[in-house]
């Protein structure tokens, strides 16, 4: 399969963040610019089966949206004619693009697989959106940086991502800027949330099987509650101000942190977990060592730090 070009990275990123505010928003106070936007009404939901998926159903019912929510069982993305007969048949004022891999090490030994979901995928609702004249959030990672910076990433930070995975969400956004008239590219990190497999649920789980329990500690960035970065993708689209977004809770951790915080929240301090490097896991893909980020663009629309992880680790931990 042939790699899309991304050497010109840099220009998509200055692009992307010094995209302006629109007239009628640049003039208002932060807290008055959501009343100025009329909210699309309409959202078809790709991946709607994953954890941010099911968030994003859940946010846009409870505040009034007509919600088309799609699971890859339902919508494969990497069929253009699949596609398009959705698009038509749902009519959406918007499309939020939640279907990926995550599989971080299966990406590294079937690169065709993930280029497929991660960026072909992503070039087809481009263009269909393109095409019906609908508004598309495309969801991202911070694996597209190689972790070698000391502080936080953003937007003007050039991605080099170390592994397949991390370069095929790079490709993504790259066909996603260049196919897609208007859209919103939202990297995130670290999704923790009710439901499914991912490292919140698991570390309880776990702990309450008394299986091992392993935690990296050599390996930051921020932890994501689900549910606020869906809140915070409805805001970004009710302001309209297309972009490149990082979207994260606040607060750098170690995986280690993490799941010694959710344990002690959850009654569970006593349980033993192991310190662990990443590279005594012998994981096949390179992980990078550090990807905490924060957003300029949201700074500039004067949007709130979302609450730090650990504040919406105890809401999370009340569901267990």
């Amino acid at each position: 399969m042939a790699r899309p070009d991304t050497s010109h990275t840099s220009d998509l990123e200055s692009t992307l963040i010094e995209t302006p505010l629109p007239p009628e928003l640049s003039t208002l106070p932060a807290a008055d610019r959501e009343l100025s936007v009329a909210a699309p009404r309409t959202a078809l939901i790709t991946g709607a089966a994953g954890l941010l998926g099911r968030e994003m159903k859940a946010r846009l019912g409870e505040t009034g949206w007509r919600v088309v929510a799609m699971p890859r069982t339902a919508l494969d993305i990497t069929s253009e004619d699949d596609v398009l007969r959705a698009i038509e048949a749902a009519c959406p004022d918007l499309l939020i693009n939640c279907a990926a891999t995550a599989d971080v090490d299966r990406c590294e030994v079937d690169a065709d697989w993930a280029y497929a979901i991660n960026e072909r995928g992503p070039a087809i609702l481009a263009r269909a959106c393109r095409q019906f004249g609908v508004e598309i959030v495309h969801v991202s990672t911070d694996y597209v940086f190689d972790g070698s910076k000391d502080g936080l990433y953003t937007q003007e930070d050039v991605p080099q991502p170390l592994s397949v995975y991390g370069q095929s969400k790079l490709a993504g956004e790259v066909s996603m800027r260049e196919a897609a008239s208007r859209c919103y590219i939202v990297r995130t990190s670290w999704l923790f949330g009710v439901g499914g497999k991912n490292f919140g649920s698991r570390v309880i789980g776990y702990a309450r099987e008394r299986a091992p329990i392993k935690g990296v500690t050599d390996q930051t960035s921020i932890p994501s509650y689900a549910p606020d970065v869906s809140a915070r993708i409805e805001e970004i689209v009710t302001l309209g101000v297309h972009g490149l977004y990082h979207v994260t809770s606040t607060g750098p951790a170690t995986w280690f942190e993490f799941a010694r915080a959710a344990l002690a929240l959850a009654g569970l301090a006593d349980t033993e977990i192991e310190p662990v490097r990443r590279a005594d896991l012998n994981q096949r893909a390179p992980r990078p060592h550090n990807t905490a980020m924060k957003c300029l663009l949201s700074e500039k629309l004067e949007l709130e730090p979302l609450r730090h992880w650990r504040d919406a680790l105890v809401e999370f931990v009340a569901h267990y």
